[in-house]
């Protein structure tokens, strides 16, 4: 297996800020977890506090990233690699919060409809993330990544299904257009945020490729 640490050095400021960024993106899925628990509950303490919270945290790793970027003459990864990855994290969160925002403009809609498992499918997207992320400092390892990130294409194959089965379902049933426009949309950030999680492991298997 080979060190990146061992070729570029051993500053790990790089490695600790990329692995609290995808830490935060799955902080905030398992806030959209609680979310939803609460809104299947009719729990009155519903808000995006928690999600907000997760985004500025995460815009502020992404920040103090740029800015080491700027003081550090030699970095562990190429520059590019290194904002490229920081780019594809932030959009995480941010999109998961864009998915609370939906649930709570019109929390009744989602009654009777269960997004479990596409939830659960974005939360074990997130994990693969971060389990991916912390490889990287622990070496290249081009087989294990690539299993990683073969794992991220079969969860978002499985959320594609998923999609097509409810806009089925939507499209054949007796829906007011209101409530199908919120479906499908929640369905559309859905996918959306796991395709994000698949572009984050692209990303990252490049740069694993680089150094191979």
């Amino acid at each position: 297996m080979f060190s990146i640490r061992q070729f570029l050095g051993h500053d790990a400021k790089f490695f600790d800020l990329l692995e609290a960024s995808a830490e935060q993106a799955e902080t905030s899925v398992h806030e959209l977890v609680a979310l939803l628990g609460r809104v299947e509950r009719e729990d009155s303490s519903q808000s995006l506090d928690a999600f907000v919270h997760s985004r500025r945290k995460d815009k502020e790793i992404t920040q103090q990233l740029t800015e080491q970027l700027v003081k550090t003459f030699i970095t562990p990864l190429e520059r590019e690699d290194i904002q490229a990855l920081a780019a594809a994290l932030y959009k995480l969160p941010k999109t998961v919060e864009k998915i609370g925002e939906r649930i709570l403009i019109a929390p009744k809609e989602i009654h009777g409809h269960s997004f479990a498992q596409q939830v659960a499918l974005l939360d074990q997207a997130a994990e693969v993330v971060v389990s991916m992320v912390k490889d990287l400092r622990k070496g290249v390892d081009l087989a294990v990544t690539r299993e990683k990130n073969n794992r991220l294409q079969a969860i978002e194959g499985e959320a594609d299904k998923l999609e097509v089965e409810l806009l089925t379902a939507l499209y054949r049933g007796d829906y007011e257009a209101r409530q199908l426009m919120f479906l499908r949309d929640l369905s559309d950030l859905l996918e959306k945020v796991i395709d994000r999680c698949r572009d984050a492991g692209n990303v990252i298997l490049e740069i694993v490729l680089k150094y191979s």
